[in-house]
């Protein structure tokens, strides 16, 4: 019989992968796509139209994989799962290389924008860095990003002032908070896990909530992550 070791490492769950696309053909071919990749799994697939947000939050996904943000309807679906689901990060597949769309998507906090052009490779590659925290996006586009964000520093000189305010306003322990509620822990099990109560880590998050302007936990999450801060995931 095999025997463990105590220095032996955990075993690495892999990323789970929700593929949301109208296109069956499509969605059955990125499946099989990512099921040959160590380290990620497909734990559920949909068309936009039917998925509901419960469905995929029942899936237990870290990652979701569309192809899906021109419309109104898009745009809401997204706000929706950002504020319910805010530790889950989406990736835009099969984009065409739209300033306007891509400072669309930037705005909503997504972190991973693929083209059209984009390779078997090049799309777990991103699925990977965007599963670790990371973002991925074209380098033309980031320049645009760039851009926008100088020209509204130039058009009202406060912004930069604003934005930069908000850092050292939140202290270590604060970010691990929001950290944690970004994983949609619940105050009880933040308490377990930072070896708190109940009341103090609501009070902690109530206080956050007020240092950032947010209307609830979720948006704090966003506030933060808008601002560039780092969360430790």
């Amino acid at each position: 019989m095999a025997m463990t070791h105590l220095n032996d490492p955990a075993p690495v769950s892999p990323t789970g992968v929700y593929l949301l696309a109208e296109n069956r053909l499509l969605r059955e071919s990125l499946a099989r796509l990512l099921q040959k990749r160590a380290g990620l799994c497909v734990v559920g697939a949909g068309r936009f139209t039917q998925t509901s947000i419960e469905e995929i939050a029942a899936s237990r996904c870290e990652v979701i994989l569309t192809d899906r943000l021109s419309s109104a309807e898009d745009l809401e679906f997204h706000r929706e799962l950002t504020a319910q689901l805010p530790h889950i990060k989406i990736i835009l597949f099969g984009m065409d290389e739209d300033p306007a769309a891509f400072l669309r998507a930037a705005s909503l906090g997504v972190p991973g924008f693929l083209l059209k052009e984009a390779s078997a490779q090049e799309i777990t590659a991103t699925v990977r860095s965007v599963a670790q925290g990371e973002a991925s996006c074209p380098p033309r586009l980031v320049m645009t990003l760039i851009q926008h964000v100088a020209c509204m520093a130039r058009a009202n000189p406060r912004f930069s002032d604003q934005e930069s305010s908000l850092r050292p306003s939140l202290t270590r322990r604060q970010l691990e908070l929001v950290s944690l509620v970004a994983q949609g822990m619940t105050n009880k099990e933040i308490a377990a896990n930072l070896n708190l109560s109940e009341f103090t880590v609501k009070n902690h998050i109530r206080r956050i909530m007020k240092q950032v302007d947010a209307d609830d936990r979720h948006h704090a999450v966003a506030v933060v992550r808008a601002h560039g801060l780092a969360l430790t995931m």
